[in-house]
């Protein structure tokens, strides 16, 4: 044996699972297909910036526990958001954003009446011939569609109200010089404790059987080698594991049972286009009276990008641009240049300010997460009918597979990186007590 656990995956789920499995005198290897450790958070140093453009998660959502002790562990800290909202009225124009969000989050919660689930498209297409509705109606549709990234046509209005339910959105902060100082302090844990962290060591196949794992994996050049363990925890984000078909899909044999597989079908994977703008001053700050200079967030109805947010309270250069649900679906097969190029002309459009804008333009950030192999979307949610379905994902198999990650997360955290650390120490926690079992039956 190579290892008691191989933890597969290293970005929050497995280095959280591999410290805890250390912790407990769990002999651990973490496996890695890229040559970084992190996963779906990417962060990009920036050159005048305070702040590093953060191209995948940026925010912590709600109280979020475990972030914010690692975070006080790693000796840095979290911020609050805060500052302006502003939104384009029916004219295209700036105004302060003045409605509640919790309001129109609130009209989901009438779902919980009807005798089944049904999408989101088909419950607000109920308040239809409401026109005192309308505005209530629109705006959740957004919030659905651009903040967690969703079909409309086929996410659960159920999923949808549960999350919102839950307060995990009620609050948000960013990690002070974003999640790099968290990974590091995780996995400097993991290395002080013996865990060993191959990188550039992509899965190809996962053979199991009760008591014994053996796990293929493959080189970036191409080599493959085996390594054995008597369990494994799966980190593998819901889309790799709902990929199959091609050479760079995961195969377990035998296969994931029945019950995993239609689990995975009610966990989609949704998609996001996420833009850092990189400018040489703030000069959003100046314009227009310095009407802007406590802005925080614009959101605009029409346009590729129907949102841009500063890095407010800090004062930064930075300018995220996102897109979520089917405006990035829209922009799927659009080149990252021209993807940069959408975010700056309409950032420039929304302030008035186009020619200013491209003067101040120093250069932009993307990733495409969608054709990412190793990641394969964004982050999930939940589909009609699904309402256990990350529950199920998340159950062991045979006391030997064990299942981590945003997707397993059942209590409106699926999507958050605090909800992907818990899954991990829970994967662990689940993975220690069966060996020990094991061990004493």
């Amino acid at each position: 044996m190579d290892a008691d656990v191989i933890v597969i995956g290293a970005g929050a789920a497995g280095l959280a699972a591999a410290r805890e499995l250390a912790g407990r005198s769990v002999n651990a290897i973490v496996v890695e297909a890229r040559d970084r450790i992190g996963g779906r958070v990417l962060t990009q140093p920036t050159a005048r910036a305070m702040v590093p453009a953060e191209l995948g998660a940026e925010f912590i959502h709600g109280p979020a526990a475990e972030t914010k002790a690692l975070l006080r562990e790693a000796g840095t800290t979290a911020i609050e958001t805060g500052g302006e909202g502003w939104v384009c009225d029916a004219h295209g124009e700036l105004q302060p954003e003045e409605r509640d969000f919790g309001v129109s989050a609130g009209i989901f919660e009438r779902v919980r009446s009807l005798p089944h689930d049904e999408s989101v498209a088909e419950f607000l297409a109920r308040f239809a011939g409401d026109p005192a509705m309308g505005p209530t109606v629109a705006e959740a549709l957004s919030f659905a569609e651009g903040f967690d990234a969703v079909d409309p046509t086929i996410a659960s209005a159920l999923g949808i109200a549960d999350e919102w339910g839950s307060g995990v959105d009620a609050t948000s902060a960013r990690p002070i010089g974003g999640y790099p100082p968290m990974f590091e302090h995780l996995r400097a844990a993991c290395t002080a404790a013996g865990v060993r962290i191959e990188l550039s060591s992509a899965v190809r196949r996962v053979t199991w059987a009760r008591g014994s794992v053996t796990v293929e994996v493959q080189s970036a050049t191409g080599e493959t080698r085996t390594l054995r363990a008597r369990a494994a925890i799966v980190t593998l984000p819901a889309g790799v594991l709902q990929h199959r078909g091609d050479t760079a899909a995961v195969t377990f044999e035998p296969d994931l049972p029945a019950a995993k597989r239609d689990a995975l079908r009610h966990i989609p994977m949704g998609d996001v286009v996420k833009v850092v703008l990189e400018f040489r001053t703030a000069f959003w700050e100046r314009i227009h009276d310095e009407r802007y200079r406590e802005a925080s967030f614009f959101r605009s109805g029409s346009g590729p990008f129907p949102a841009y947010w500063l890095q407010y309270p800090v004062h930064s250069e930075l300018v995220t641009a996102w897109a979520g649900g089917p405006r990035a679906i829209a922009m799927r097969d659009v080149p990252q240049a021209e993807r940069i190029e959408r975010a700056l002309q309409g950032f420039g459009a929304l302030l008035d300010a186009p020619v200013i804008a491209r003067a101040e333009f120093v250069r932009g950030f993307t990733h495409d997460w969608l054709n990412d192999p190793f990641a394969r979307g964004a982050y999930t949610y939940i589909a009609v009918g699904g309402g256990d379905a990350r529950l199920v994902l998340a159950a062991p198999l045979d006391g030997t597979l064990f299942f981590a990650g945003e997707a397993t997360s059942n209590d409106g955290q699926g999507g958050t990186v605090n909800g992907a650390l818990e899954s991990g120490e829970r994967a662990a926690r689940e993975a220690a007590a069966s060996l020990s079992g094991a061990q004493h039956g």
